[in-house]
């Protein structure tokens, strides 16, 4: 009777110290494609390390899309998803449904970006862990600028020069379908990108600054709106009215446009092996106006933790893996995806690999960021405004200035009771 009481007693013991049960924690990190592809081989490693399991869900691939999504299901509270691949203007949308990552960082956030960090930080709370950075830049034919004696472009003014005058003797040529300059021209949140990248840029500020005032009504803001208008069926296609950043990279690797604005993922993919402008394709910093300064928007994604997981412990284990600098390294050298840790770019491998991440670094350490943290939770109803509004310009239905006007009206509604 003794032996089998301590036997009892020693198998509860054995229970209080053996590992907690593995856990199956689902994941949203990727839509498709390569991005996809490189989450589900960093979720698998971490699982064979820990015995825990990995699912992805499918999401839209529309930022719009998946962001409507995501605030349905976690309205209602859901734990389908642990871990959410979040883009860098939600922190402010969805901090109350996400946990604090502090407790479980010991400390990792001190190796990104501080900006970063504090984009993800929300009322103290660490919302999200950065996966990657991005901020717009320009890639360029250089054969064609080679060919035809033409200067990498500093400014918009430049560009817009180069882009015409290779575009015209090009055609001439026989060479009908190229054009000058694609972007991204669709009424959705990537021309909020591609215009505060041309406002900026030209010194006419921000839509709405960190103090929650008004900004975009300016001369510069019209000007730059309305140079890009400008573009529009001379040295751009009609048709970018309706790209998104799959549709500008498509025009341009399929040799088809001499510049191009998007993010740095473009890289690699005009660099494979089946690309028509392999070898031919270089990329450097947005120009500026004359008045301006070379900036990009910054971009990026970051993995938060629900706090409706039922594995909040493991999830975050998951998060801090994905984040950090091992698997960072790899979607760098894999997929030129850019590190959101400044000392990935002193990394041989990592620069082996992606030539122009050192030339580009100050460009992803000093992006603009959009106002989402001023508007809060009205963000994505101010950046709505303001892309409509200056799709109305590209697309002919109003000038620049009045626009703007218009905007700063639709904007003073919006924060009428303040953001």
């Amino acid at each position: 009777m003794r032996l089998l009481r301590a036997l009892r007693i020693c198998g509860l013991l054995a229970g209080l110290s053996s590992p907690a049960p593995a856990a199956e924690i689902t994941i949203s990190c990727g839509a498709l494609g390569q991005e996809l592809e490189l989450c589900r081989d960093g979720a698998a490693a971490w699982a064979r390390q820990t015995g825990h399991t990995v699912q992805t869900v499918s999401v839209p691939n529309s930022a719009s899309e998946r962001l409507a999504l995501y605030q349905m299901m976690l309205a209602g509270g859901a734990a389908r998803i642990d871990v959410y691949q979040i883009d860098v203007v939600w922190p402010g949308i969805l901090a109350s449904h996400f946990i604090d990552l502090k407790p479980y960082s010991q400390g990792a956030e001190a190796a990104h970006f501080p900006a970063i960090i504090e984009n993800n930080t929300v009322e103290a709370r660490l919302i999200a862990m950065p996966l990657y950075t991005d901020a717009g830049v320009l890639f360029y034919r250089r054969d064609l600028l080679e060919k035809h004696g033409r200067p990498v472009p500093a400014t918009w003014g430049e560009m817009e020069e180069t882009a015409r005058v290779i575009q015209e003797a090009e055609r001439a040529a026989g060479n009908g379908g190229l054009w000058g300059y694609v972007f991204q021209g669709r009424a959705y949140e990537g021309l909020t990108v591609n215009a505060l990248e041309w406002v900026a840029s030209s010194g006419g500020g921000t839509i709405v600054d960190e103090e929650g005032s008004i900004t975009i009504d300016n001369p510069r803001a019209a000007g730059a709106i309305g140079r890009a208008a400008g573009w529009i069926g001379r040295i751009t296609p009609e048709g970018a009215l309706t790209y998104t950043e799959e549709e500008a990279r498509g025009i341009f690797q399929s040799g088809n446009a001499v510049f191009m604005r998007n993010w740095p993922y473009a890289w690699a993919l005009a660099e494979g092996p089946d690309s028509p402008v392999r070898g031919k394709v270089g990329i450097t910093g947005l120009p500026h106006g004359t008045e301006g300064r070379q900036t990009g928007v910054l971009g990026g994604w970051n993995l938060g933790v629900s706090r409706y997981s039922r594995h909040p412990e493991a999830a975050a284990a998951l998060v801090m893996h994905l984040t950090g600098a091992a698997e960072q390294k790899r979607r760098a050298v894999v997929a030129a995806y850019n590190p959101t840790r400044p000392a990935l770019y002193e990394d041989e491998e990592v620069i082996a690999a992606n030539p122009f991440f050192r030339a580009l670094y100050g460009t992803f350490s000093n992006a603009v960021a959009r106002p989402s943290r001023a508007t809060g939770t009205r963000y994505n109803r101010a950046s709505h405004a303001f892309w409509s509004r200056v799709h109305a310009v590209l697309s002919g239905q109003q000038q620049a200035a009045p626009a703007l006007e218009a905007l700063r009206h639709d904007l003073r509604r919006l924060s009428r009771r303040g953001w």
